[in-house]
């Protein structure tokens, strides 16, 4: 779920890296990071943080060139290590430097061929350092210099990438004196744009993970890369296209229309706001259908993304919307958050009911979706003590059973509230009277209107079934362990701050 983005200017790119990964900064909170070329030399910056807090203006003003890529990091392994945050470099051949947003489901098989086969280091556990060094090795195999490296030998590069690499995955990567790539995974999973404006010095073009960004620097978009397809700008401003996997399909992450991209981006040609306008009309169908004698007296939205499904919900039930909730923007997300003690007790700081709206009345409440159900039991209690009568809550996705592998933190189905467990199991869980869930082919076809050459979405976190076939049930343990260990090592890391903060506030 990270933020990429790259840009090839006719000035300082640093300012519009800065200014795009904002625009990005709700795909992670952990990391940023940039990097940019003045066609010789790089010039890094990364840290853990907020793009605010890792870029000060003594940074900033080291970040010379008129190309460079940036990171928003969201870590998918609940590791919050500075050692990973990206962008990642490697010196051979040319200098390369690359960014990523996804997840490799082969990751471990293909650190181990680099390590024996292409006699190449890896310094993390982060497979963004595995696609970064499988690209070096496959351009270092063309055994050509610099200066005559052509847009044809990046592609061939990529296309080798692709029969090597499998999973979720966007890029975009630097090399150094020659230009900046982007390409994305043959299925299309995670999303990708680029676009072009116009100055008088010429054509200067960018690349990032959703339009917002792109249009909010003044870009115009031009389309999105395609599943497989490589784009390749060169350091003079030349653009240049090529599909660089055979076998490539479109099934992007319906996950990022749920909840991961911002309402006013659009993706794949899909606008993600109206998708979430159709998935509260067809919500409020399935209640008229199966529950059309409800007592509901009001519609309340769980802010941020819970509300745009809200409005026409409450709009096609005929009942009141308001208001209830009024939200401090100023603590992060807690479907980022690792562990379960620190997101539950984000939800009280994060979230301030308006009594008013509760007292007395039978309650709806709407949210995008239910993962761990933390959240959403905290919210129904806090309604219940503002007075509510009844409270209901509504899901405008279908229940989360499955672990995503593809670059979202979905870990373990341990942590997944409905995994092997009825509508009425998980109401009982999280307090409410009753719930109602999103059926998944209402939720595919309200994504489906806004594009119909989309006819097929990765949908593996409601269903199980993954679309790039390689995922089998050992494959999940490992990566069950392997988060649980991490997980646990962030738990134990706050609880020892914790204990340091105690020491401290008793000495004093």
């Amino acid at each position: 779920m990270c933020g990429i983005t790259g840009i090839v200017s006719k000035s300082n790119v640093n300012q519009a890296i800065y200014d795009s990964l904002t625009m990005l900064q709700h795909r992670g909170q952990d990391a940023a990071g940039m990097v940019t070329s003045d066609g010789q030399r790089l010039f890094l910056r990364k840290n853990n943080g907020m793009v605010r807090d890792v870029f000060h203006t003594r940074h900033m003003l080291d970040l010379k060139g008129h190309m460079g890529i940036g990171h928003a990091r969201y870590p998918t392994a609940g590791c919050s290590s500075s050692a990973e945050a990206q962008p990642f470099y490697v010196n051979s051949p040319y200098g390369i430097t690359l960014a990523h947003n996804g997840n490799l489901t082969n990751g471990e098989e293909l650190s181990r061929d680099l390590k024996n086969a292409d006699l190449r280091h890896l310094n993390t556990g982060s497979d963004s350092e595995i696609l970064l060094n499988i690209l070096a090795h496959e351009l270092q195999k063309l055994g050509k210099p610099r200066e005559i490296l052509t847009s044809s030998d990046i592609f061939e590069a990529v296309t080798r990438l692709h029969q090597r690499c499998r999973g979720g995955y966007a890029a975009v990567a630097m090399i150094t004196g020659v230009g900046i790539l982007g390409f994305r995974d043959p299925f299309g999973i995670r999303p990708v744009v680029f676009g072009e404006r116009s100055t008088e010095s010429g054509k200067e073009y960018m690349i990032a993970s959703e339009t917002v960004a792109i249009n909010a620097l003044g870009f115009t978009v031009i389309r999105d890369i395609a599943p497989g397809e490589a784009v390749f700008i060169s350091a003079d401003g030349e653009l240049q296209t090529q599909n660089c996997a055979k076998k490539a399909r479109y099934a992007p992450c319906i996950f990022e229309h749920v909840y991961l991209a911002r309402p006013d981006s659009i993706i794949d040609d899909i606008s993600v706001y109206k998708t979430r306008l159709r998935m509260g009309e067809t919500l409020a169908n399935k209640i008229k259908r199966e529950w059309p004698d409800h007592d509901i007296d009001v519609v309340i939205p769980i802010p941020e993304t819970g509300r745009t499904s809200a409005l026409p919900l409450a709009f096609e039930l005929g009942v009141k919307y308001r208001e209830g909730f009024i939200k401090n923007r100023y603590i992060p997300r807690t479907f980022i958050m690792p562990g379960q003690s620190i997101r539950k007790k984000s939800v009280r700081q994060k979230l301030n009911a308006i009594e008013l709206e509760f007292k007395d009345k039978n309650v709806l409440l709407v949210d995008d979706s239910i993962v761990r159900g933390t959240t959403s039991g905290e919210i129904v209690q806090m309604a219940r003590e503002s007075g509510a009568n009844k409270v209901y809550f509504a899901s405008a996705a279908p229940p989360v059973r499955y672990p995503n592998v593809y670059g979202i933190d979905m870990p373990t189905v341990e942590e997944l509230i409905a995994h092997n467990r009825t509508e009425e199991e998980v109401a009982d869980i999280i307090g409410a009277d009753k719930l109602i869930y999103q059926d998944l082919n209402d939720l595919v076809e309200a994504a489906k209107a806004g594009n119909s050459q989309v006819s097929e979405f990765d949908t593996s976190c409601f269903t199980g079934d993954y679309v790039t076939g390689d995922i089998s049930s050992d494959y999940l343990d490992r990566v069950s362990i392997a988060r649980n260990e991490a997980a646990k090592m962030v738990r134990e890391m706050s609880e020892e701050s914790l204990i340091d903060l105690s020491i401290a506030e008793t000495s004093n």
